[in-house]
């Protein structure tokens, strides 16, 4: 699974959830979604056979306390060390930091 298909996908999940950040999929992945909310446990089992990723971060805004956090740290929409939303970001999208948590911390500082 590469980097930038988890990136769009948490971005797809983002915007379907109506979340900062997120960007309308096509309209075949839009109904995919819905048909992923909708399905019960079975379908859902095959549906993750067929689209592992999106089951999975589905369920992860739907059913996780931190599951949308989570997201926007994987779309590069939050700081991977103190979760600060609002950029700008150094590193991204691969590694997303704050500026606060960018700064070059001193050596001779513990």
């Amino acid at each position: 699974m590469s980097t930038e298909s988890t990136t769009e996908t948490a971005r797809h999940v983002l915007w379907h959830y109506g979340h900062r950040g997120g960007y309308r999929p096509g309209r075949f992945t839009q109904l995919l979604m819905q048909a992923i909310v909708a399905a019960d446990v079975t379908h859902t089992a095959r549906l993750a056979s067929a689209y592992p990723e999106l089951v999975e971060a589905m369920n992860l805004a739907a059913n996780r306390e931190d599951g949308i956090a989570q997201l926007k740290k994987t779309a590069g929409l939050a700081c991977i060390r103190c979760g600060d939303e609002d950029g700008p970001f150094a590193g991204a999208p691969h590694q997303p930091l704050c500026e606060p948590c960018a700064r070059p911390m001193p050596l001779d500082a513990a």
